[in-house]
């Protein structure tokens, strides 16, 4: 073989792999770094998000035991907000309208969603013993999600 051949192949498997070797550091790097083009045609950088658990708690406000509100609509708002915020020091709440059948009676509730992030189930579960408490309930649902987290600023 040609001398000339051997050193263009040596320097192009060099290459080759230095490439290889390049793209698989990236890979294990936290610095996910990408470039997403907008609508404008825009190149905007995009930092890595960081996977988390997004509880999701849905809080009934009639009374265990007489299926009554134990509060009024906007005393129990407030309830739960006192709750969140000596838990988690804040709070994302939405208000929904539950209902169920137990043989020909509906029943129906104003119950309260709250989401959570960058908690953990333990804290969960403390607070939620304490809305069971104040709410006089039987039981909170709590949903589980995986989910990204992202804190976005302008800046």
């Amino acid at each position: 073989m040609n001398k000339k051949f051997i050193i263009i192949l040596v320097i192009s498997l060099l290459a080759l792999c230095l490439s290889v070797f390049s793209f698989m550091i990236s890979l294990k790097t936290g610095d996910k770094v990408r470039e997403n083009e907008t609508s404008k045609g825009q190149v905007v950088e995009e930092t890595d998000t960081s996977e988390d658990i997004q509880y999701v708690l849905y809080l009934g406000t009639n009374d265990k035991d007489s299926n009554e509100p134990v509060f009024d609509e906007e005393e129990s708002k407030e309830k739960l907000k006192e709750i969140l915020l000596d838990h988690f020091g804040g709070y994302t709440i939405q208000e929904a309208n539950g209902g169920w059948k137990d043989g020909d009676t509906v029943y129906e509730e104003y119950t309260l969603v709250i989401y959570l992030s960058d908690t953990n189930i333990d804290e969960v579960h403390k607070a939620c013993d304490e809305m069971l408490d104040v709410f006089h309930q039987s039981s909170v649902l709590i949903q589980s999600n995986k989910t990204t987290t992202e804190f976005y600023s302008a800046e």
